[in-house]
Order: structure tokens, then C-alpha cells, then sequence
């Protein structure tokens, strides 16, 4: 078989292969459709007053125009953000380093990761490669999983930062002191975003000015609910504890809503791991076994085509699993 007829036939594979998988991608987006619209239920079944509604209506005309002009401004200062992208992500983090050491950091890992190549009697192509994972992505990838884990935990405790400052706000203390009776009272990314909130506002920063600051460590959609809701009772007058009470059940039924997401998908999930890892297993099972029959493999023309073939086959696999198994909330 000629080099050519083998490039056309991974050229075929390729071809069939997209055409399947963008027919998985259609089919999975009107069956999570369909799920999320189970899962809804009869969420927005109940009728309510003229009046109430009138009012929830005027708010949320509020609340829409007080976010529309924040998306304005975040536009406006698109270049300032892609400039302040690594110190950002820092930020996010919940690191106190400065952009240098950072950069530090990354030459370091690239180095470990370029010493480790050398070890291993690598090819020089394998050691570019390492060298570039090391200096542009571990370190990103590192400051990306703590501000994932910052984020969640934050998640977590701002419920009941809510609740706790809706309490205080009807038993008649003013939004400053609220906010730093939260920042006392709860440790971790709640109390540290807070306690930031109330120095800024001591230095005369505008209460709602400081928390939208917050909300570029702190890029949650519920950090900016409650930085429009400071701007709104600071600009309108209108009742912020009512608003923080109504973001706070709203978190609390996004998670309901995940967890019972993460129960309907939890077998799919278990199955896809295990169809993903069989194959791995088998060839290193089979390479113990008998060596020279998975070599053929690695070692010859052909054999290298087929497992180039199987990877993008896996690799197809594995994308459509983990996009059937991946809901956003």
C-alpha cells in the first residue's frame, strides 16, 4: 500500500468521522433541551398578583439596565483587561504574588519539565514541547484550578453571607457596617472579597464602585447581582435587602438544581471512564503479556497509521462522552 492510498484513507476516516460527530453534537443539544425542561418542572406555573408582579417587573427593568451599562463599560475597557490578564488570574487566585514571580515560576517549570525530557532520553521535538507546556501551561493551568476552587468556595459561603447581611440590614445597621460585620464573621474568599469591599469604601470608593472591583477577582454572575443590587439602592433607594434575599434563593436553587444535574449523570459519567480507560488498560495488560504482538504497533509504518487512526477515533469518543455529561447551570 502506497503512502498516498494511506494518506486518503486517513483522510476518509477524518472526513466520516466529523460527519458523526457533529451529528452526536446536534442530537445532544435538543436532548439536554429537553432534560433541563424536565428538570425545570413547573417552576414558572404559578400565577401571581397584578400589583406584586408589576413591581418584580420594574426591578428586573432596573436590575436589566444597571447590567446593561456594566457589559457597556466592561467593552469599553477591553484592552486594559487583555493587558491585566496574568495579574488577573493571579487575582482570581487569591495569590499576594507580583506578575514577576510568576514569570519566574513558569522558567522554573519549564526547566523541570526540560531536565526531565533530557533524563528520559527524549527527542528534541518532545523536549521543544515540554519546554513550551512548562513555560506557557502548567503555571496557567495551576492559577486556573485555584481560582476554580476559590470560586466554588465562595459559592458555597455566599448564601448565607446573604442571609446574614439581609438580617442585618432589617435590624437597621447601614450597608457599610454590614458589610463589615460579614467580612468579621466569615473567613475564606466570602470574607476576604468583603473586608477589600469595605477598605476601598474607606478610602472613599462608592460602596457599589468597589464591589463591581470585586467582581473582576471574583468573576461569578452572583457577585455581580449583588454589585448591581448596591448600585441600584444607591442610585434608586430601593430596598436591598429584599434583592440580596431573592439572589440568595436563587443560588440556593442553582444548586439544588446541580447536584440533582450530577445524580441524573453520575452513570453516564462512571461509563464513560471506564469506556475511555479499557482500551489503555487492555494495551498495557497486552504489553506484559506479550510483548512483541503490541509492539507491531509502535515499531512498523502501518502499525503507527493504525494507532494514529485509533487515537482520533478516541479522541472523537471521548469528546462527544464528555459533552453528553457536561451541563451548565
Amino acid at each position: 500500500m502506497s503512502p498516498l492510498q494511506l494518506i486518503l484513507i486517513v483522510l476518509i476516516v477524518l472526513v466520516i468521522a466529523g460527519i458523526g460527530f457533529a451529528f452526536v453534537l446536534n442530537r445532544e443539544a435538543e436532548r439536554k433541551k429537553r432534560l433541563q425542561g424536565v428538570i425545570a418542572g413547573r417552576s414558572g406555573s404559578h400565577e401571581r398578583p397584578a400589583s406584586l408582579k408589576d413591581d418584580q417587573d420594574k426591578r428586573r427593568a432596573e436590575i436589566a439596565k444597571k447590567l446593561k451599562e456594566t457589559k457597556d463599560g466592561e467593552e469599553g475597557d477591553g484592552k486594559k483587561k487583555k493587558k491585566a490578564t496574568i495579574a488577573t488570574m493571579i487575582a482570581q487566585a487569591g495569590l499576594e504574588i507580583s506578575t514577576g514571580k510568576f514569570w519566574l515560576f513558569s522558567i522554573l517549570a519549564m526547566v523541570l519539565l526540560v531536565g526531565l525530557a533530557q533524563v528520559l532520553h527524549q527527542s528534541p521535538l518532545v523536549t521543544l514541547l515540554a519546554a513550551v507546556t512548562g513555560f506557557f501551561g502548567v503555571p496557567r493551568l495551576a492559577l486556573k484550578r485555584m481560582a476554580s476552587r476559590r470560586q466554588k468556595k465562595f459559592l458555597e459561603e455566599f448564601p448565607d453571607a446573604l442571609d446574614a447581611t439581609v438580617r442585618l440590614l432589617k435590624a437597621g445597621m447601614p450597608v457599610s457596617e454590614a458589610v463589615l460585620m460579614i467580612s468579621r464573621e466569615f473567613s475564606g474568599p466570602v470574607g476576604e472579597e468583603m473586608s477589600r469591599i469595605y477598605d476601598k469604601q474607606k478610602i472613599g470608593i462608592p460602596l457599589y464602585e468597589a464591589a463591581y472591583e470585586a467582581t473582576r477577582r471574583m468573576p461569578l454572575p452572583e457577585m455581580k447581582m449583588f454589585a448591581t443590587g448596591l448600585a441600584i439602592q444607591a442610585q434608586t433607594g430601593s430596598s436591598l435587602s429584599e434583592v440580596l434575599s431573592n439572589l440568595s434563593g436563587v443560588i440556593r436553587a442553582r444548586f439544588r438544581l446541580k447536584r440533582k444535574i450530577k445524580a441524573l449523570s453520575s452513570e453516564a459519567v462512571v461509563s464513560a471512564g471506564i469506556i475511555g480507560a479499557l482500551p489503555n488498560l487492555v494495551a498495557v495488560g497486552m504489553y506484559f503479556a506479550n510483548r512483541e504482538y503490541i509492539m507491531v504497533l509502535f515499531e512498523t509504518t502501518q502499525g503507527n497509521i493504525l494507532l494514529a487512526i485509533a487515537v482520533v477515533w478516541m479522541s472523537f469518543g471521548i469528546i462527544a462522552m464528555k459533552i453528553m455529561i457536561n451541563f451548565k447551570v
